[in-house]
């Protein structure tokens, strides 16, 4: 079950679910990205990034909720960094969700595919994928991978493992405390769609990439940064 990634498409990838089943999905996603510090990930990522005193142009893609900003939101402003924030979501249902939380104030919401940011953001320097790219098939992440090499910006994806230990855990409290059949449905299932760590260096060195790093990360997650600014 563990050796190959899963095809089974999650509920959460269907065109239509329930307005109040979403919202409920949405708010413990957070949740458990909080507490099992899934956010931290990508803090420590922007943290060998950005530097102080200078601008920088972030779009999180896929962004669900807009929960990862709400959270990047606080870090920057804690940081003191300088970080123009947009989330970009195919799901109008999400964008809605995102755009009523009063702590997203001053993120920008957009409703599209990825590949159209650039008819919204004239530049974009970070492209961010938080629980995103499990979601993708192989070619659909070697498409986004030169999607960012192509326009020059730094990709970081913050992302599950594959790991059987990640999988009965995750089920195991899911049964207990969820409220949502669809995080009890898609939270096992998002792990077994996932990676290994020596599958995202293979469609690493598949793609356009030439300047990357994989590292594993807790709990069960791995983060990737591909600089696409570099030859």
């Amino acid at each position: 079950m563990f050796k190959f990634r899963s095809t089974e498409k999650e509920l959460l990838d269907q065109e239509e679910i329930p307005e109040d089943d979403l919202f409920q999905n949405l708010r413990e996603l957070d949740f458990v990205n909080h507490w099992l510090g899934g956010y931290n990930i990508s803090f420590s990522a922007l943290k060998t990034i950005v530097k102080p005193g200078h601008r920088y142009s972030f779009v999180d893609i896929g962004c669900g909720g807009g929960d990862t900003l709400k959270h990047i939101k606080k870090w920057r402003t804690k940081q003191g960094y300088s970080i123009d924030l947009h989330g970009v979501d195919l799901k109008p249902v999400c964008i809605k969700y995102a755009e009523s939380n009063p702590e997203n104030t001053g993120i920008r919401f957009l409703c599209d595919d990825y590949k159209n940011i650039y008819k919204h953001i004239e530049k974009i320097d970070i492209i961010h994928a938080c629980l995103f790219c499990h979601h993708l098939t192989e070619s659909e992440l070697l498409e986004l991978i030169g999607f960012a090499v192509e326009n020059k910006s730094i990709l970081i994806i913050n992302d599950l493992e594959r790991n059987p230990l990640a999988y009965y855990s995750i089920k195991l409290l899911t049964s207990l405390f969820s409220k949502s059949y669809l995080v009890k449905n898609d939270a096992p299932l998002s792990v077994l769609r996932g990676f290994k760590r020596k599958e995202w260096i293979s469609i690493l060195e598949q793609s356009r990439a030439s300047h990357y790093s994989v590292k594993n990360k807790w709990a069960f997650r791995h983060q990737i940064i591909m600089d696409g600014t570099r030859e």
